[in-house]
């Protein structure tokens, strides 16, 4: 399988489908908006099932073909990004890619189940995104303005502002590239990176009052309730971040921050020096980046708490 490859199926096919993981963050947003407008730029019938679509990412071009669902049933061509397997796509969604005549999947996790006919996984790369620009580049497929600011927004949110030790030389490569351009780097700096509503606010808030440390101060943990979620009015995607709080304070290794989903619960984990934490999440059927992972336990609370901090334990030093 090549690039290349790709490249036919994507020209063989007429009705293309694309996917992200569920409860989708920066990356996942901007790529499937970069491929989806790429594809549109091809003139191809593109559609993009997302739920849970975070206000804050309402600058980006592209946003008027996401939809939650679709009329069509079988596509030529589905393809998922930013996903590691294909239980992190919506339940909903799945059937989408099932029934879709070829099936392709670009991701940059480190575990992944090569779940697709077609598989791009570069474990290096910091963002999906910035797997995007080379295959784009290599394919010649034109970044346009729009679609450069899509992939920047993907590679600004996964690697936190270029602070991340993920973060490449190519990275910043690209966002001179875009600078060049004309693209506004600040503007989708603010509004992916800094800006938050009322509601995020009083979340991350009552989160950093509940905060409690075990380990003599190197496990941080909060969490939130579906009725702390209706008390500060939390929207779709304002849980991301939060679990950001606990690690940026002294002697923290792995900060855990758990939220209730429909059915148990949501547990998000962010590493500083040498905890794997896609390790830990992996022990919960989750999964992500050594220093960022999450995870679904479908238990009580007391038990989701109590297990992960015990996985957790296990890998510090």
């Amino acid at each position: 399988m090549t690039l290349d490859d790709i490249l036919v199926e994507i020209k063989n096919a007429e009705t293309v489908v694309i996917m992200a993981h569920e409860a989708p963050d920066g990356d996942a947003i901007g790529s499937s908006l970069a491929m989806c407008l790429a594809l549109k730029n091809m003139e191809k019938n593109v559609t993009i099932l997302m739920k849970d679509f975070p206000e804050n990412f309402s600058y980006l071009p592209g946003r008027e073909f996401i939809k939650e669902e679709s009329e069509i049933t079988s596509y030529d061509l589905a393809i998922v990004l930013d996903c590691p397997n294909i239980k992190r796509v919506k339940e909903e969604f799945i059937p989408y890619f099932e029934n879709a005549k070829v099936k392709v999947q670009i991701d940059h996790h480190n575990k992944n189940d090569m779940f697709a006919d077609f598989n791009v996984v570069n474990h290096v790369a910091p963002a999906t995104a910035q797997i995007l620009v080379s295959s784009f580049e290599y394919l010649g497929i034109e970044i346009t303005k729009e679609i450069g600011e899509c992939l920047l927004t993907g590679i600004i949110t996964d690697t936190n502002g270029f602070r991340n030790s993920n973060v490449t030389v190519e990275a910043f490569d690209f966002a001179s590239w875009c600078l060049e351009k004309g693209i506004d780097l600040p503007k989708i700096y603010k509004f992916s990176m800094m800006t938050m509503t009322k509601s995020k606010f009083e979340a991350q808030k009552l989160a950093m009052n509940r905060l409690e440390f075990f380990e003599n101060g190197k496990i941080a943990f909060t969490y939130m309730t579906k009725e702390d979620d209706n008390a500060v009015g939390l929207k779709a995607g304002e849980h991301d971040g939060i679990v950001e709080i606990g690690k940026a304070i002294e002697g923290v290794e792995v900060s855990i921050f758990i939220y209730e989903k429909e059915i148990g619960y949501k547990a998000s984990l962010r590493s500083n020096e040498y905890v794997n934490v896609s390790e830990v999440c992996l022990t919960f059927g989750g999964g992500g980046h050594i220093k960022a992972a999450g995870t679904n336990m479908n238990m009580p609370f007391e038990e989701a708490k109590k297990a992960i901090i015990a996985e957790v334990v296990k890998h510090l030093k």
